[in-house]
């Protein structure tokens, strides 16, 4: 356990800590940062109202246009002197969202992705592989420097060029990998092809994030690469990875709360969530220097759990992320998350997890879905009636989990465009 003390604490005494945070917090960032400034007066809130976690709920919420509409770097609450760092999402929807660190916040960003590998059951004597992307990217140097202060040995590989990873993850002896679960997925594609024997491979542990995942492809990516496949959360806006991750007990992602606050909360009304209850995950960071943010709507959707976990730890757990608030489709008034899609279809077998959702608009201004997905070889290579039947069951199960009709196309293996990063797994062609 990487540190015991924090990760085991009481409730009361969890509070405690949170409490002394939010209000150092929210008084730097009313007193640093012009736009905190502006919201919280135009909320009439002031830092000394800040009293309790209850307050909480006083302050306004920070979203992803707030960040892109201060771009790059008016929402620092340090001075340009003391960053040593900035990273940027990938902007894809508009301007990138950058994000600054000093040298504090590189030692916290550390610590926490330590924790966080010590949680998921990697230790010194590991070899992990690090097949996130480096760069403005959060992934590969978040995981890069926490391995490290773990002391772990890292491999740096980042993505791309598979059969070179699988070249040294047998090689090398890697026994930790991380990257996102489509790129696993891939992996697991190229180490098959590779005519390596299986045994010649050493991996137990896999640290996969980045995108949503459904459990089914957890089941297919540990079936495949023989490890134990841990989920790792983090987004660029709050500090990247490392803001909670499993146990092996894969019973949700333990949150380090002693530096982000999590609540829950209607997306729609915007008012907290009781435990238990989905909804969307709304975070503050508590200790960040340079770039703090108060209650950043994070449009992930996911639920709070705060007893104990059977690994002894007592930080609150979030439910793994169950799709997002912001990039699922609306079919025919009916919301579709490509997990949903995804468990069904590794449920079926006879298909590989590599798909597409497919959202266009007919002639009569009805919306219509199709659904892409791979053959597996063995079917690919069957009689045509074979896939014809599959083709149906799969369509008669999704429709059931849905409750909308949809289309169901089988490809030729590995024709749907692969990534080395977050797949791109729905396609909108509508004029929304």
């Amino acid at each position: 356990m990487w540190n015991g003390e924090i990760e085991t604490l009481c409730r009361e005494q969890m509070r405690e800590i949170q409490t002394e945070r939010l209000k150092s917090v929210v008084r730097r960032c009313y007193e640093k940062v012009p736009h905190y400034r502006e919201a919280f007066d135009s909320f009439g809130v002031h830092p000394d109202d800040i009293r309790s976690l209850d307050d909480l709920v006083k302050l306004p919420f920070t979203c992803k246009n707030d960040l892109r509409d201060h771009y790059p770097f008016d929402l620092f609450a340090a001075p340009k002197r003391d960053i040593v760092r900035v990273h940027a999402s990938s902007g894809t929807t508009g301007k990138p969202i950058a994000v600054g660190y000093t040298h504090a916040d590189i030692e916290l960003w550390a610590e926490c992705v330590a924790r966080s590998l010590a949680c998921a059951g990697v230790t010194s004597d590991d070899i992990i592989q690090i097949a996130y992307g480096y760069g403005l990217f959060t992934g590969g140097l978040g995981l890069h420097y926490g391995a490290e202060k773990l002391g772990a040995t890292v491999v740096p590989i980042s993505g791309g060029n598979t059969k070179r990873q699988v070249m040294l993850m047998r090689d090398f002896g890697v026994t930790t990998l991380a990257c996102t679960p489509s790129f696993g997925a891939y992996l697991a594609e190229e180490m098959k092809d590779s005519g390596i024997p299986e045994e010649d491979f050493k991996l137990r542990v896999g640290i996969f994030g980045a995108e949503p995942w459904s459990q089914s492809m957890r089941r297919e990516i540990e079936s495949k690469l023989n490890l134990c496949a841990i989920d790792i959360y983090g987004l660029t806006e709050i500090l990247g990875p490392g803001v909670s991750c499993e146990c092996p007990y894969q019973c949700g992602l333990h949150v380090f709360e002693d530096h982000f606050l999590p609540e829950i909360i209607d997306p729609d009304t915007e008012e907290p969530l009781p435990e238990g209850e989905i909804g969307e995950l709304v975070f503050t960071t508590l200790t960040k220097e340079a770039a703090p943010v108060i209650r950043f709507r994070t449009r992930d959707l996911s639920r709070l759990y705060y007893e104990p976990c059977a690994c002894g730890r007592t930080l609150v757990r979030m439910e793994r992320i169950l799709g997002r608030t912001d990039d699922m489709l609306i079919i025919r008034g009916v919301n579709v998350f490509p997990s949903q899609v995804e468990a069904v279809l590794l449920s079926v077998g006879d298909v590989d997890p590599h798909y597409q959702l497919i959202a266009d608009r007919s002639a009569r201004h009805m919306d219509d879905l199709e659904i892409r997905v791979e053959m597996s070889e063995a079917l690919f290579n069957d009689e045509i009636r074979k896939i014809e039947d599959v083709e149906v069951h799969i369509r008669k199960e999704i429709e059931s989990t849905l409750g909308i009709s949809v289309k169901v196309k089988l490809v030729e293996p590995k024709t749907l465009p692969r990534s080395e990063g977050k797949a791109k797994r729905v396609v909108d062609r509508r004029e929304l």
